[in-house]
Order: structure tokens, then C-alpha cells, then sequence
């Protein structure tokens, strides 16, 4: 199978890597829209940044559950460009849909909070839980990252978790230095922030954490710096949620309460046992919540993202360059690997460019292309020769140069270095370069005089 990979937009872009829309096209011409992950170009000779980055796309292979984004393919390119395909989600992340609904000055409805969390519990449980599919033995999987921007939302309603990148597991390439905190610092638990080892237990103390915050509209652990937000996490003080928000139910509050235990002992056991807990507050108070009332939610979201996108300006075609990396993936999955077809690809029609960010030098564009330079812009020494060398059209196209102007003193000219690429490119304001307009402008003066000495001998006969 020949699988062809073709980016159409940009859609986030983290830490460690960014990640783009795309579309799979296999050999028979079958299409499906996908999600491609590639680490950032600055940190691929980071060999721990590779690891680390390989860790969860093996990792991933293995996790094959309804709320996980399922992941299709491994794939680098010559120059070592590590991409991920993976499904692709069309909708939102949990952090825009907050934000959005601050935005409408709106709290998270509580029950719509409660569902998400449950959902996301699920995810978690199932890969808490995972065995080996061959050895049959646990591979102790901890996400480590349970963040908003790493719960997808789709239109149609469905929870997904995302970002195993700092997943702990067995299978690791890359084992974690001692003492080394991974993870967005104000999602930690205080275990994680103090350099010491995790298991499943701050996978629970993030999910409170985030029920925290959507019931209060409030960050929970935010300093003015890292240090600070990371020593918020260790002391693990949480202020009353009913202080802020009275419509919280006590139930409820002891429910987070006990996810945002400091001591891991005292939290919820798994994942599993925080869904039910949380599950049966919503059945004992006769809340009713489905994915049909989630979809509104994202799809309101989607909505604003677009009209903001809509107000931004274009990108530059150019940036569809990126293509050619992508076009050349090579699979890792599996014994054998599958070349992939390394033409170029082209933009979907009205899709939105990409930024090539490193993969591109644009240095020496613009005589090529015609990329309008400021009257004050200074070009490289060699960028001055290579345009002397290389008229522009509009010199291309004046007539040969005089021969009495060319027997004029030269003109004393600037280095290149000291003159604008304007300046070198454009002629004269008149149209036509100086020397060939003063060569002009003499035979004009002799024409003229003729035609008035002839003006004024034929004056002469007609009075005689």
C-alpha cells in the first residue's frame, strides 16, 4: 500500500511539534482525511526530543479505544523529519470551547463538565489498564499531560484524548532522568512537581483539576511564574468551589475534592472509579447529557474560530512548499518499509497555506519572483551582483544605450552593499535611464532650432 499525504491547513502547534490537516490518498484513490504531527525542525538533531517523540507515536500504535485518537501511521522524511498520521478530529479542543465560553461570559454547565470528565475517564481507565497484545503484560501507561488542549471535541459530539508524547510506559525508547518534570506545570500533580514517580493516580489529579476549573471559570494553580505555579502544585491547596460558584452541590465538591487529594492514596484508585463516582451524581440528580448537547457546544465554537480566521490575512501560496516534505514520508511501522511517492503535492483548492517556517530560505527570491523589497532595504553583496548580472525586464526591453552617451564620464556609484535593490532594479522616474535621457534631450534642442531657423528663412522670403 502507497499512501500519498497532502496538507490543506494548519491547525496547532505546541512544545515539541505542530500538527496539520491533511489527506491519505492510497494507491486505488481512496481518500480520508487526516491529522499529520510533525516535530518542530529546531529539535530534530535533539536526539531526546526524537525519542521522546517516536515513544508516542509506538506508544500510540498500541491504543485502539473510542475516546483516543487512533493513530495510523509512523513516518520520516530524508532529511529527518519525523511526522505522525493520525486521525483527524473535526471539531475543537476542550481549551477553546472554555474559552469561548468566557467569551459569552458563561460558566461551563455543570453537567455538560461532569460528561466530558467521564468521557475523558473512560480513555484513561482503558489505557491504564492496557496489556501487551503479544506478552500479555501491563505496560503501566500514564499520560502525565491531561490538559485541556489535549481533549478533542468533535461536531459530533465525541471526547477523544490526545498526546501520548509524556506518556510513561514500558515500551519507552526514552527512559525519564531522575528528577526531570514533564507536563504542562499547571496541570501536574504534586508528585510530578517534585521530581518524583508517577503512576495512574495524576492522571486522576489532572482530570480534578480541570473539573475544578470549569466549575469556578478560574485557573487553579497559575503563578506569575513557572516556579511559582509549580510550587502552587507541591502545596496542593485547593480553594472551596461553592465560594465561587454556589451552584455547586457539596456531593460534587467532594467528589473533586478527593481527585485533588495531595497524597495519591487518598484519591480515587483509577480513572474508573472517578467516572462512576461522577456518573452517578448526574443519574442521582436526573441530569441528562448526550453527545447531541456536546456538538452544539463545538460547533458553536467552530463557528467563532472561523469568523476570527476569516479576518485574518492570507498567507503566501509559497508557504505550500511544505508539501514537498510531507510528499517524501517514509513509513516506520512494520518490518518493511514503504517507500511513498516524493512528488510534489499541491494545495487543496481554497485550502489555507502553511507556514514552511525553516524548510525554506527565501534569500534570493526576489529578482526570481518579483517580492516587493523596501526603498531602504540593504541586499547582500552577492544578492546585488547576482541581480547586476541579471537585468530586469524592464532594462531588457529599452533600446541599446547612444553612442555619445556612452562617451560620458561614469557616474561615481556606492558599493553594493550601500545601495538598495530598488535603486539597482528601477530606472529613471522619467521611464528611461539618465544617460540615455540627456542623449535624448540634446537632439531635441538641435531639432528644435531648425525648425525655427527654417521658420524664420521662409519669414524672410515672404516679406521681400
Amino acid at each position: 500500500m502507497r499512501d500519498r499525504y497532502t496538507i490543506t491547513e494548519r491547525l496547532d502547534q505546541g512544545g515539541m511539534a505542530e500538527v496539520f490537516r491533511g489527506v491519505a490518498e492510497s494507491i486505488q484513490g481512496f481518500k480520508k482525511s487526516v491529522a499529520i504531527k510533525r516535530i518542530l525542525p529546531s529539535l530534530t538533531k535533539n536526539q531526546k526530543f526524537v525519542s521522546m517523540f517516536l515513544d508516542e507515536a509506538r506508544l500510540s500504535l498500541f491504543l485502539q479505544h473510542a475516546n483516543i485518537v487512533q493513530v495510523f501511521d509512523i513516518s520520516k522524511t530524508p532529511d529527518d523529519a519525523y511526522f505522525l498520521v493520525m486521525e483527524y478530529v473535526d471539531g475543537c479542543n476542550l481549551k477553546a470551547l472554555i474559552e469561548r465560553q468566557k467569551q459569552r461570559q458563561k460558566r461551563m454547565e455543570v453537567a455538560h463538565a461532569i460528561y466530558l470528565m467521564t468521557e475523558c475517564c473512560k480513555a484513561l481507565n482503558y489505557a491504564h489498564a492496557l496489556e501487551h497484545p503479544e506478552t500479555n503484560e501491563p505496560l503501566n501507561i500514564v499520560h502525565r499531560d491531561i490538559s485541556p488542549p489535549n481533549i478533542l471535541l468533535s461536531k459530533n459530539g465525541e471526547v477523544k484524548l490526545v498526546d501520548f508524547g509524556l506518556a510513561k510506559a514500558n515500551s519507552q525508547i526514552e527512559s525519564t532522568d531522575p528528577g526531570v518534570v514533564k507536563g504542562k506545570f499547571s496541570y501536574l500533580s504534586p508528585e510530578a512537581a517534585s521530581g518524583q514517580d508517577v503512576d495512574h493516580r495524576a492522571d486522576v489529579f489532572a482530570v480534578g483539576i480541570i473539573l475544578w476549573e470549569m466549575f469556578t471559570g478560574r485557573r487553579l494553580f497559575y503563578g506569575d511564574t513557572d516556579y511559582q505555579t509549580v510550587e502552587l502544585v507541591r502545596q496542593a491547596r485547593v480553594p472551596s468551589i461553592a465560594a465561587i460558584n454556589p451552584e455547586i452541590d457539596p456531593e460534587l465538591e467532594a467528589i473533586v475534592r478527593k481527585a485533588l487529594a495531595r497524597d495519591p492514596d487518598e484519591r480515587y484508585h483509577s480513572a474508573n472509579d472517578l467516572g462512576d463516582a461522577l456518573s452517578q451524581f448526574l443519574f442521582s440528580h436526573r441530569m441528562k447529557v448526550t453527545a447531541r448537547d456536546i456538538a452544539a457546544l463545538v460547533r458553536d465554537t467552530q463557528m467563532e474560530a472561523m469568523r476570527k480566521r476569516s479576518a485574518q490575512p492570507k498567507e503566501s501560496i509559497i508557504d505550500a512548499l511544505i508539501n514537498d516534505e510531507v510528499a517524501k514520508l517514509t513509513s516506520l511501522v512494520g518490518d518493511e518499509e514503504r517507500d511513498v511517492d516524493t512528488g510534489s503535492r499541491p494545495l487543496a483548492e481554497g485550502s489555507q497555506s502553511l507556514d514552511p517556517g525553516s524548510f525554506i530560505n527565501t534569500e534570493g527570491w526576489v529578482s526570481d519572483f518579483g517580492i516587493d523589497v523596501p526603498s531602504g532595504a540593504i541586499p547582500r553583496p552577492d544578492a546585488a551582483k547576482a541581480v547586476a548580472q541579471k537585468p530586469s525586464s524592464r532594462q531588457a526591453q529599452q533600446p541599446p544605450p547612444r553612442k555619445d552617451a556612452q562617451r560620458q564620464p561614469k557616474r561615481e556609484t556606492a558599493p553594493p552593499d550601500a545601495v538598495s535593490l530598488s535603486q539597482i532594479l528601477e530606472p529613471d522616474k522619467t521611464g528611461v535611464h539618465k544617460n540615455e535621457s540627456s542623449g535624448k534631450g540634446v537632439l531635441i534642442a538641435v531639432l528644435l532650432l531648425l525648425v525655427v531657423g527654417a521658420g524664420v528663412a521662409v519669414g524672410l522670403l515672404l516679406f521681400q
